[in-house]
């Protein structure tokens, strides 16, 4: 299979370029001064780098490194080695710092672009991606809240891609719920602290890809108050640097152990254990850590890292979604199997299936999920750089509160329904789908991961009604159902059948008004979060639906097929999608406690 052909069952490169230029016009961000200099021409370049990278040295080894999974041997991790060449090859094209300012040796390029960027390897092999995108959300995090000698000691190296970073949150005994966590940090007489305790579920936790890992622990000081007020966050290497940045000495941490997953099999995930004297750093039992920004203040920290890779998961999820997408549409393409048309002679010849009603409705479905999770995880990229570059604070500040509350549906909405058009792809193979010899399998298997990465499903749900919505007292959700109704009005003034999709999509946003305006005058909490669930999935949908309105605008009167197709898509989203959350506002308005008083012994 050639490159370009190859790359074509990866990702879209037109749907890419028409989401970027025609729909969220991302030349215009050159004419801002934080990407002063910057063209058109040099995003296309670095996409068309993108690709390039994504189809000759990610995507060969999806298969491989999935049956072929990382393994202890003597106490050392060990991978494929295109891992660790592929990751080589991002870091050398300066694409571990894409988004990075240039003083801190970045390239500060759009996160627009970035996630379009990503979106190219997450597609070609995800699990390796992984590595690169912890990375840089720890040097991300480290320049927003470490002191500037840490950011100098840190972050050039991870921005270089010679450093790896990591999070470290959970804990065998407490897994979701930080406010349990019990590794202890205390101070030592040099400035630093010394860890003890066990970490869990740690993406990259062990390799030897990099001369370092970076790790961000989360940890409390003793004394400390109790629960999440009482976190705090350390820098926490694999090996120690001497005064001159080189590498060091060992580290108190080892890795005690790795989790056998059903995707994502080519990351490193495994358990840390920290402090357990396996090495003594300076003499002296417990793992040497860095404070990072103000004691207590871990979890404020951590989130600046969370929140940047939970839209990372989305675009994963996307991407995942949509090559899992294109293979099953050149097997429908392919496959010869019955006959259609009102005869159906025996004798004549098969069709392929895509001829078959059905099978074009699958394949409609997974179209409309995951080109509408892409246009989401994009246009999240696009409202992170206009907080960064807009000179009106008030329309800086209007970015970030409508990036805040589509955080958690962009985390989640493209792992509920882009796994679901994974595994559409696999009933389209039919029976060869959930066999080995073809990729959508392992798309699914590594997708089904994502709605558990950074917060589960039901996490970001209560992040979303709890945090976003009640806590804000509405702000956040007025301002995302004022954005949406500014494209309503836009599309009934556009009249035709643009006018018809602005009708059903204001039916909705009305109703999720009202039922968003009852759960806030209700004050029932509970009953509240027992319904968290449904209101991500009600709201999320309803975003979607708007977003392809949004792009429905954008096709203007362009013709052919490419355009065609995406009209297709948005009447399919509006008509045979977005009646679905119905039935969930009526519940969410009745706050419904079916599952709130569901006690345990009837189970």
């Amino acid at each position: 299979m050639n490159a370009s052909t190859l790359a074509a069952r990866i990702l879209s490169r037109r749907d890419l370029q028409f989401l970027l230029h025609e729909w969220l016009e991302i030349a215009e961000l050159g004419s801002r001064p934080r990407y002063s200099g910057q063209s058109a021409d040099l995003y296309d370049d670095v996409l068309e780098l993108a690709e390039r990278l994504a189809t000759d040295r990610f995507a060969p080894h999806n298969r491989s490194s999935d049956v072929d999974e990382p393994r202890l041997e003597d106490g050392r991790v060990i991978l494929e080695p295109a891992i660790g060449e592929a990751l080589a090859a991002y870091s050398e094209a300066s694409l571990m710092g894409m988004s990075i300012d240039e003083e801190f040796g970045g390239m500060q390029l759009p996160l627009v672009l970035t996630t379009a960027v990503n979106a190219w390897f997450h597609a070609a092999n995800t699990s390796t991606t992984a590595y690169a995108m912890l990375t840089t959300a720890a040097a991300n995090m480290l320049i927003a809240c470490g002191s500037e000698p840490q950011v100098k000691r840190w972050v050039p190296p991870l921005v270089a891609g010679r450093f790896f970073g990591t999070m470290c949150l959970s804990e065998p005994q407490a897994g979701s719920s930080l406010a349990d966590i019990t590794t202890r940090a205390e101070p030592g007489e040099d400035g630093c602290h010394r860890l003890f305790g066990t970490k869990m579920w740690i993406s990259g936790a062990e390799h030897e890809m990099a001369e370092n890992i970076v790790h961000m622990v989360l940890a409390r000081l003793a004394g400390a108050p109790a629960g999440v007020k009482g976190i705090s966050l350390f820098a926490v290497p694999r090996y120690l640097l001497d005064e001159d940045g080189a590498i060091g000495e060992r580290n108190d941490l080892v890795l005690a152990g790795l989790n056998h997953k059903m995707g994502f099999r080519g990351t490193v995930n495994g358990v840390l254990s920290l402090g357990e004297g396996a090495h003594q750093p300076k003499g002296a039992p417990g793992a040497i850590g860095y404070l990072i920004g103000e004691p207590n203040q871990g979890l404020t920290y951590m989130f600046r890292m969370m929140n940047e890779a939970r839209i990372g998961v989305g675009v994963a999820a996307a991407a995942v979604g949509y090559t899992g997408y294109l293979k099953s549409l050149q097997y429908a393409r392919e496959r010869l199997q019955g006959r259609s048309g009102p005869q159906r002679d025996p004798s004549s010849p098969q069709v392929p299936i895509i001829a078959h009603a059905d099978v074009r409705r699958m394949l409609l479905a997974q179209k409309a999920y995951v080109e509408g999770a892409l246009a989401l995880v994009l246009y999240c990229g696009r409202l992170h750089d206009d907080t960064v570059s807009l000179e009106d604070p008030a329309e800086r500040r209007a970015a970030e509160s409508l990036l805040e509350i589509l955080t958690p549906i962009a985390k989640s909405w493209p792992a509920q329904w882009c796994l679901a058009a994974n595994s559409l792809a696999i009933q389209v193979h039919g029976g060869y789908g959930y066999s080995r010899e073809y990729d959508v399998e392992q798309h699914y298997r590594d997708n089904r991961l994502n709605p558990i990465h950074e917060g589960t499903h039901g996490i970001q749900a209560a992040d979303l009604l709890g945090r976003k919505v009640i806590r804000g007292e509405g702000g956040n959700f007025k301002q995302l159902s004022a954005r949406m109704l500014r494209t309503i009005a836009r599309a009934e003034e556009t009249g035709g059948e643009a006018r018809s999709l602005a009708r059903a999509l204001r039916l909705a946003v009305e109703r999720l008004e009202m039922v968003t305006a009852g759960i806030l005058s209700n004050g029932d909490r509970d009953a509240a979060l027992a319904n968290a669930t449904p209101y991500l999935e009600a709201t999320g949908h309803i975003v979607i639906a708007w977003l392809w309105l949004e792009q429905f605008l954008a096709t203007g009167h362009g013709e052919g097929s490419f355009y065609e197709g995406k009209r297709q898509a948005a009447r399919f989203f509006v008509r045979q999608e977005l009646p679905k959350v119905e039935p969930l506002l009526d519940l969410i308005a009745d706050l419904d406690r079916t599952a709130l008083d569901m006690p345990d012994d009837w189970f």
